[in-house]
């Protein structure tokens, strides 16, 4: 999954549907969330695209979007935000949220 800096994060959320992982490299859940969201991003492909930000890397993005807690994944469709998920959960849930969203 690409990490997206501030600069060309409308960019990647401008067409279709995004599933935006906010994460930091010192979070423990972000770090159990990695994988299920890689493999959600392969079983998807070309229904939703994946990216992650890095909110010490792009705290303006944060700010922006209000991230108190990581891992909060935040779906876009065209450039909107439709549906925010907060902490790791299961696959399966992950998956239902964004397939509701499509």
């Amino acid at each position: 999954m690409k990490i997206v800096e501030s600069n060309e994060f409308k960019k990647e959320i401008e067409s279709g549907v995004t599933v935006v992982d906010f994460f930091a490299t010192w979070c423990g859940p972000c770090k159990m969330l990695a994988p299920v969201l890689e493999q959600l991003a392969t079983e998807m492909e070309g229904k939703a695209k994946f990216i992650k930000v890095d909110i010490d890397q792009s705290s303006d993005l944060a700010n922006e979007f209000k991230i108190l807690s990581v891992p909060t994944m935040m779906i876009f469709k065209n450039g909107e935000k439709i549906d925010q998920l907060v902490g790791f959960l299961p696959k399966e849930k992950i998956q239902e949220v964004i397939t509701n969203n499509l």
